[in-house]
């Protein structure tokens, strides 16, 4: 198989990062359906493509032939089956539950066609944790797009023990053909690269909030104005979603058992209250009085 024999493109979960992935792989020429057991998700992301491409257009970034063109590759629906059945390459991006992804592999494997390669956008399991739910542990890899992945260029590639060499080159032509830079890890490794780096950054930060040492605003203005960093890591942390961060943590202490990962009782706290960040309108920051 090689990246010519991709033609179209299945993925699992519309969310922010879903149907964001999906939008990207259409304007770069691809067939595209996404999917998600949630109505109104799916409608939700029908809609952010019917508002982002026109937006485009008005930006001159494309034309509105295009733009029409572009709208024409992307489909929605509630089944996976349907969505999946003439697939060659499946990205999955629904929420950092290994149980959840297991079950959604075992069903990708009985529904995609036997050539298509099973991706998963998490940033924190590694596919060797998912990759036995299928008959096809060589065409399993992470494919980890980042937040917002219409705009950040960067995709790590990891590559687990069972993953062939061909499915990570597949990979990495299909990130250049899409127009993002893919970096490929040979081994897999907990928080992959950039998360790992980062990670190490934001634990500091988080204990020195904890400790009453400074500020959120006072931690993220150091790491911009002193590090270069284009944003903090608490600003940071509500682009993503402290949802997710929670989810992560719980998960990793579930699966480690090591008390150091649990998420802070700040994030607990925001998380308890339903502030997830940007999405919600709260989170580290109150983006409600703007």
């Amino acid at each position: 198989m090689k990246l010519e024999d991709i033609k179209n493109i299945a993925v699992i979960g519309a969310g922010n990062m879903g149907h964001q992935i999906a939008t990207l792989c259409a304007i770069h020429g691809y067939k595209v359906v996404c999917t998600d057991v949630k109505e109104d998700i799916l409608k939700k992301a029908e809609a952010f493509v019917d508002s982002y491409l026109p937006g485009r257009v008005q930006k001159g970034k494309m034309t509105a032939d295009q733009a029409k063109e572009i709208r024409s590759r992307i489909s929605f629906t509630s089944s996976m089956q349907e969505a999946v059945k003439d697939a060659d390459y499946v990205i999955e991006a629904v929420l950092e539950v290994l149980a959840l992804k297991r079950k959604i592999f075992a069903d990708l494997d009985k529904f995609a066609p036997a050539h298509a390669i099973l991706a998963t956008n998490s940033s924190a399991i590694v596919s060797s944790k998912i990759a036995d739910a299928t008959k096809r542990p060589e065409k399993v890899i992470n494919l980890h797009f980042f937040n917002p992945a219409l705009v950040m260029k960067l995709v790590e590639v990891v590559q687990g023990p069972h993953c062939s060499d061909e499915t990570a080159e597949i990979s990495m032509d299909l990130c250049k053909k899409i127009d993002k830079v893919g970096v490929r890890l040979k081994k897999e490794v907990d928080g992959f690269l950039l998360n790992r780096i980062f990670g190490a950054i934001s634990r500091e930060a988080q204990w020195i909030l904890e400790m009453g040492i400074a500020t959120v605003e006072d931690i993220d203005n150091a790491c911009v104005y002193g590090a270069g960093h284009p944003m903090g890591p608490f600003r940071l942390n509500d682009l993503t979603g402290l949802d997710l961060s929670y989810t992560m943590g719980m998960e990793n202490f579930k699966n480690t058992g090591d008390r150091s990962v649990l998420p802070i009782p700040s994030l607990v706290e925001h998380y308890k209250k339903g502030e997830y960040g940007q999405k919600t309108g709260k989170g580290w920051y109150d983006y409600t009085k703007k």
